[in-house]
Order: structure tokens, then sequence, then C-alpha cells
């Protein structure tokens, strides 16, 4: 028997030990392997039909009486407490709307204010060096607004970087491009001991293994919902402010939707109780109840299952990219530790651009990040152990012929 053949039938008997293999029949799915969940997830199947509910009955027919009837000014409070179980945090903390940008700036500026209640000569925000460029952003716009010094520091560098000016810092729970987990529980717990306080982004994390939230006593956490939520294209962001906390919580956005009393129309503002008071304008309803149709598919589903499978697929890709690719020509920039690995392969390859563009066209899709990275993603809601033997092989035939034969 082949070395291929093993593999391939190494796949097979992973897929019909997987426990979560069922859930896969929740979305819809094609031929073509679909690597690239950690950029936009899948669409679930429950969505079109809730959609076009809240479009033709809720909008159409309801109008105006849908923001009681169905739910719809409750929506951004009773659809985070459905994600609160998949990121470690009880009901009551998270609230959804507006972008992951928008409440990186609301966390961040409201991290700063909170630790300048007891220490207000704390004047820097550290920042992780590698993080998403928006995060980057809008830490220097926050360090600006607020007075602060932004210093950005490589995670696991920060303990030695944490001091007595340091009000706040923001790190991403796992690095988007090379897909390492940094330690939440450490980190928080050295931000922590400093004085300052801990802002976390979830972005490529929630959904696809445990956070802790709650049991790290992380104050304050971001996190989109179109990747492992897959909420849909421009779904909104939600924010997670410890429930200890929230009385102290100013949001630099105060808009309406977070005033204690949103139809008194008072000049004055008081800001509301509980996680409401992450809110800013009118929530957008459409993408909202879109993604609370597509969380659906977690009914029933432990987020300590998706984490083993996430480790076992991605062991599993590496094991069949060593077989099948070419000696030298791809480095994993993945940590091989569970403990240090999220749930995608990031590859460094020279001409990784050509490289997935063939295997795009080849029914393979991951994506490429620039110089040369290729990235892939599993979503173990739907990928299945045949799909990541299949991907391996294909890059092994295109990186054998080059990417302009394969």
């Amino acid at each position: 028997m082949s070395e291929i053949t093993e593999l391939a039938f190494k796949a097979r008997e992973l897929d019909a030990g997987d426990e979560l293999a069922g859930v896969r029949s929740q979305f819809v799915l094609d031929d073509v392997v679909y690597l690239d969940g950690n950029s936009l997830g899948a669409l679930p199947v429950a969505v079109p039909g809730r959609v076009q509910d809240v479009v033709r009955r809720q909008w159409g027919e309801l109008r105006i009486r849908s923001w009681d009837e169905s739910g719809w000014w409750t929506a951004p409070e009773r659809i985070g407490d459905r994600i609160a179980p998949l990121v470690g945090a009880a009901a009551g903390q998270i609230v959804v709307g507006d972008s992951t940008s928008v409440n990186v700036f609301k966390a961040l500026v409201g991290a700063v204010r909170l630790v300048r209640l007891s220490d207000s000569a704390r004047d820097e925000i550290v920042v992780d060096a590698t993080t998403f460029p928006t995060d980057g952003y809008m830490a220097e716009s926050a360090a600006r607004m607020t007075g602060c010094t932004l210093r950005p520091v490589a995670p696991a560098e920060v303990p030695g970087a944490l001091g007595d000016r340091t009000a706040a810092v923001l790190l991403n729970h796992v690095d988007y491009r090379t897909g390492r987990l940094h330690d939440l529980p450490d980190l928080t717990a050295a931000v922590h001991a400093a004085g300052a306080v801990a802002v976390w982004d979830l972005c490529h994390s929630a959904g696809a293994l445990p956070v802790g939230l709650d049991e790290h006593g992380v104050d304050l956490a971001v996190g989109c919902t179109y990747k492992y939520l897959n909420g849909g294209p421009g779904s909104p962001a939600y924010l997670y402010v410890r429930r200890e906390l929230q009385d102290r919580f100013d949001s630099p956005l105060p808009g309406w939707n977070s005033h204690a009393e949103p139809f008194g129309m008072r000049p004055d503002y008081e800001p509301a109780s509980g996680p409401q008071r992450g809110r800013v304008g009118t929530p957008d309803i459409l993408s909202m109840l879109a993604l609370e149709a597509a969380l659906e598919v977690w009914d029933g589903v432990s987020i300590d299952s998706v984490r083993a499978k996430s480790l076992a697929l991605t062991d599993f890709f590496l094991e069949c990219v060593a077989e099948y690719v070419p000696p030298g020509r791809v480095e994993s920039l993945t940590p091989v530790a569970h403990e240090e690995r999220g749930s995608q392969v990031a590859l460094r390859c020279s001409d990784a651009g050509e490289v997935m563009e063939r295997l795009i066209g080849r029914g393979v899709v991951g994506d490429f990040r620039r110089p040369d990275v290729l990235r892939f993603g599993f979503t173990p809601l739907y990928v299945g152990f045949a799909d990541v033997e299949r991907a391996a092989r294909v890059l092994g035939e295109v990186l054998r012929g080059g990417a302009g034969n394969g």
C-alpha cells in the first residue's frame, strides 16, 4: 500500500470516529475543500430562511412593532448570551454590535479610564507588536485620546515590559498570521500583577478553542463573529466587560442605546447598567439576526470537543504535508506544541501567492498573506479529515509541478 493510500485510509478512519461529523450537514457546502473559515465561515443552512422571515414578516409586516414583538431591541444582549458559553463567560457580560475595530477602541479607552480611577499616573498602553493592523491603529488612536504612550511589545516579552506606568494591555489570543496561541491565563495574571487592565482580541480563537474569560479573570475582550462563529460577512462583533467592572466601565462612545433611559431623550447622559453600556447606536438587525440563526449550530456542541478535533485536524494536516510536499518547499510557522497552536496552519512558501491561486483553481481554498504565507484555517464543525488529506495532497502536487503548472 502506498503512503498516499495509507494517509487516505487513515483519513477515512478518523472521519468514521468523528463525533462532530454530523454537524457538517448544518452548513451549505460543495465539493470544495474550504480551509478559509478563519477569514469567513461557511453558511449555516438555517440562516437564509431566518433572514427571509426577518425581512418579509418582521420588517415587511410587523414593521416598527418588531422592536418589541420580534425582540429586536434586546437582540444585542440576547445574542451575547449565546456567545458567552463559547468563550467561557457567564450570561450578562457580552453585548453584540459594531465592528471589532470599534469595540477595540471602546475597550482600550475604557480600560485606561478604569485604571485611572485608582491611579491617575498610568500613561502607557502596551500593544501586541504582531497584532492585526486595525488593532494597532485603534490602539494608537486610543493612546492619543487618553494622553498615553503606545508601546508595541511581542507577547512573550509582555511580562517584562509591564510597570507602574502601564494602564492597559491589548493582546491577540491567536496570532492571525502564524496561528500561534498565546498564554491567556499567564499573561492576564501578569497584567493584573502590574496593576493594569487586560484586553484580549478573540477573533481567531472564539469558536475554535476554549477561552475561559471568567475563569482567568479577563477584564475586557472583543471579537468578530464571521470567522469560526459563521455569522456571515460583516456580521456584528461583540464586547465582553467582566461583571465586576461594568458599573465603572466608561465607554468613549456614549450613544442613545447605552443610555439608562434610551427613550427619555434627555440631553444629559446616564449610562445603563450591565453589558448594555457597550452599546452605541441602533443595532444592525438584519446581520445580527442572521448571526443569531447561525449560532444555532452550536446547540449541543462542546467547545472541548471542537478543540480536540481542531488539534487532530491540524496534526493530521502537518503529517500529510510532511509526506506529500517536496522537502524544503514550505516551512511551518505554526507551533507544533498543542498548547501554543490555534486552529490554523501557516506555511511559509517563496511563491505563496501563485501557489494559493493554483490551489484555489484545484478546489482547495485557503488564503495568502503577504509576502510569503499560505494560511489554512480548520473549522472543526464542517472540515473533515478527508478534506485535510486532499488539501495536503493537492498542495504537494502543485509544488512538485511548479506554481504555474500544477
